[in-house]
């Protein structure tokens, strides 16, 4: 599910970081780097994480080849083939997550989940919905964490959750019991043997000031989870994003984070233009994901949002998290390749 990352109260401090932030990736840091966003097409053999055969990209694929579109199916197979976020919906999050943990752990591999079901979600937004209340919330993710069992998992926590609290977002009346289902949520997670868990700390052009997260964050639990995750379907560059983790990073005590590098490789829009979160024009696939990042604080590059998911009705998309083949087209095709 895609969903909205910032908010109307923050297009004023959007704009200014936009622009301050749309500049080509840097090299990263570290004795090994990153595949460039050049490789946008380059095979996923060697990527840690598991690659769901029976995605939207992967059914597309089987479509455009039905229909002698050969071209498109080539081009498309850049999602396709790749690893992304699986985002298990609905009051029993259990079969999907069973699939994918299976799936995985048959090829030896990660699986790599968003749990995205708290109450209140969204502040009623594109991406609205979430648990009943916080006895649905909890049996919810113990549900959750069950399904993963012994197998190798990587869980992006809750995406909007912290920072719409401290965006004022959502209701002050809310906030006491959020941060005591995120904190047991990191929690029940972290007791499955092999699942690393990141809570989300939103992106930097939303919260500008990576001391607001601090205290919230805290809160949340992240000193018992596996560290943070930025960027998640948002359009940062890895430059600016990095050093905004690195920051957050130093103020947490050293914790780790992952980036989302789903749709980032041509940044974001690079104007004020309303709405430049919600599926923007020109915006290209980003690195591939891996764990060879090159930099001692990113555990890894990951494609949280699934490349070709619609963020919400706007600029011609359908609902939030909707699958839009033309969109995922887009992406792909501005991916800068040497295939």
């Amino acid at each position: 599910m895609s969903r909205r990352t910032v908010t109307a109260a923050a297009l004023a401090l959007v704009t200014a970081l936009l622009l301050a932030g749309c500049g080509e990736d840097g090299p990263p840091r570290g004795p090994v780097g990153p595949p460039s966003t050049r490789d946008g097409a380059a095979p996923a053999s060697g990527s840690p994480f598991w690659v769901d055969p029976e995605s939207d990209a992967a059914r597309q694929v089987r479509r455009y080849e039905e229909q002698g579109r050969t071209e498109d199916a080539r081009v498309l197979r850049r999602i396709a083939d790749r690893p992304v976020a699986d985002w298990p919906a609905g009051d029993d999050p259990v079969p999907e997550i069973t699939r994918a943990a299976r799936g995985a752990a048959a090829e030896d591999r990660t699986a790599v989940f968003v749990a995205y079901n708290i109450p209140h979600r969204d502040c009623g937004l594109y991406s609205a919905g979430g648990s009943h209340d916080a006895r649905a919330y909890r049996t919810w993710i113990d549900s959750f964490a069950t399904a993963l069992g012994e197998s190798s998992a990587i869980v992006v926590l809750e995406p909007d959750a912290v920072p719409h609290m401290v965006d004022g977002c959502t209701p002050d009346q809310y906030h006491e019991e959020r941060y005591r289902l995120l904190a047991e949520a990191v929690e029940r997670l972290k007791r499955q043997p092999r699942t690393r868990v990141y809570l989300d700390a939103g992106n930097p052009a939303w919260i500008g000031d990576p001391g607001r997260l601090v205290e919230s964050l805290r809160r949340a639990g992240v000193a018992r989870a596996d560290g943070f995750s930025l960027n998640v379907s948002n359009f940062q560059t890895n430059e600016t994003v990095r050093r905004f983790g690195t920051t957050l990073s130093g103020l947490l005590g050293g914790a780790h984070f992952t980036v989302d590098t789903s749709r980032n490789g041509a940044g974001p829009l690079p104007d004020d233009r309303p709405e430049a979160w919600c599926n923007p024009p020109g915006r290209a696939l980003g690195v591939p994901p891996t764990d060879r990042t090159g930099d001692d604080l990113v555990d890894a590059y990951l494609w949280i949002k699934r490349p070709g998911d619609s963020d919400g009705p706007c600029r011609g998309g359908p609902a939030a998290g909707t699958w839009w083949p033309d969109y995922a087209l887009g992406l792909a095709r501005r991916a800068a390749s040497s295939s």
